[in-house]
């Protein structure tokens, strides 16, 4: 995140002694990326963060794999996912490689009862059904529909939600997730074409700070595996922070479209990156204006990437009897392009409402049972006449 932000208090310099005011020393955090190299920020504790009671249990979370090589064009009826109490039971994995993890979740009810870290991604939640609160101990964010929610890896955090159907579609990325860097300068500041700046950015606030012993469990996901320790003090127990790794959200409905005369390619709705994928927004506007324009997409060979498109709202125009909450794959090795009569239906229309998010990633995606239990099973022969 190139932005500076900052919450509660902190010393004037960096590494030297904070004073309680009634006596004693805050403790100090960098929470950081890279080794000492990327992006980082510096917290200040009550209690030392370092405080490890015990370690109740240890078990694996790792995705089953159905299909680890794949050629067939796919589509998952993701609002068959059946909800879940629970919001960590609730996270389903659809689609796996070695870079990223590509989901689902339907929780019911707010994560309360522990803590929640990822020790190996950070994450990108969109927020398709729902309003709530994202709670971290770095700070508060609020969302909503059509809100992404970038949480880096190594946050702690709980989640509370204001409604009881709530539906998730989220990325786990082993790299960090960035904002492109050809809408931006040097220094890291969005430049005048950009499709959105920072103005859009919804920065943590409302720092809750708890001065509080006991027993407190933190589920923590690591290679694979989910761990429950017990800390010995409350993890959002931070007085003040600064710097530029923190968590954010950005609404989807802030994403500025870029249009032209002739069909624009996919980059243009490019909304984050990453070394090993990148994340587009779909969103209503206006089509090609160019007199004789096909606004809707010429097909394309998936060469260097598999294509996952999750579709959030309005009429998706390149295909047919596409709904809320699907997902469909094009996966590397074959062309995909509009279904048969989208071609031509789309010529004379002059804007679209339509509302998708996009993961293309740059190595194959394996899929996992949990999506071929919402696989429609007729997807890929949909481009036959």
């Amino acid at each position: 995140m190139p932005l500076y932000h900052k919450l509660g208090s902190f010393p004037q310099k960096r590494h030297t002694q904070f004073e309680k005011p009634t006596g004693g020393l805050y403790y100090e955090q960098l929470f950081g990326t890279e080794g000492f190299h990327g992006h980082s920020s510096l917290l200040y504790h009550v209690h030392r963060p370092t405080q490890v009671k015990e370690i109740l249990k240890s078990y694996s979370v790792e995705p089953k794999i159905a299909i680890g090589k794949n050629i067939k064009s796919l589509l998952f009826k993701g609002f068959e996912l059946k909800p879940e109490d629970d919001f960590l039971d609730s996270r389903k994995p659809m689609l796996v490689n070695k870079d990223c993890t590509i989901g689902l979740a339907a929780p019911r009810q707010s994560l309360r009862n522990y803590f929640y870290k990822n020790a190996d991604a950070d994450e990108m939640i969109f927020i398709h059904k729902g309003k709530g609160k994202l709670r971290t101990m770095m700070g508060n964010i609020p969302f909503e529909y059509g809100d992404y929610l970038i949480i880096p890896r190594g946050m702690i955090y709980q989640i509370d939600f204001e409604t009881s159907e709530n539906r998730l579609f989220y990325v786990e990325s082993f790299a960090p997730f960035y904002t492109p860097k050809r809408y931006k300068n040097e220094s890291g500041q969005h430049l005048e074409h950009s499709p959105f700046c920072e103005r859009d950015f919804i920065l943590p606030n409302e720092l809750e700070t708890h001065d509080e012993k006991g027993d407190f469990l933190i589920k923590i996901k690591k290679e694979g595996m989910m761990h429950e320790v017990v800390y010995a003090t409350h993890p959002f127990d931070v007085v003040g922070w600064d710097g530029y790794n923190f968590p954010y959200g950005f609404s989807i409905h802030n994403f500025e479209p870029i249009t032209g005369r002739v069909h624009q390619p996919p980059p243009v709705h490019q909304t984050f990156e990453t070394a090993t994928f990148v994340v587009c927004s779909f969103c209503p506007r206006l089509y090609d204006y160019h007199p004789k324009a096909i606004p809707a997409p010429y097909n394309h060979s998936n060469i260097d990437s598999d294509e996952v498109l999750y579709y959030v709202d309005g009429d998706f125009m390149s295909r047919n009897n596409i709904e809320q909450g699907h997902i469909t794959l094009h996966p590397k090795g074959i062309p995909h392009g509009p279904a048969p009569g989208a071609m031509e239906r789309s010529i004379g229309h002059t804007e679209t409402h339509e509302l998708a998010v996009m993961v293309d990633t740059f190595r194959p995606l394996m899929v996992t049972e949990e999506a071929m239990g919402l696989d429609d099973g007729q997807y890929y022969k949909s481009w036959v006449e």
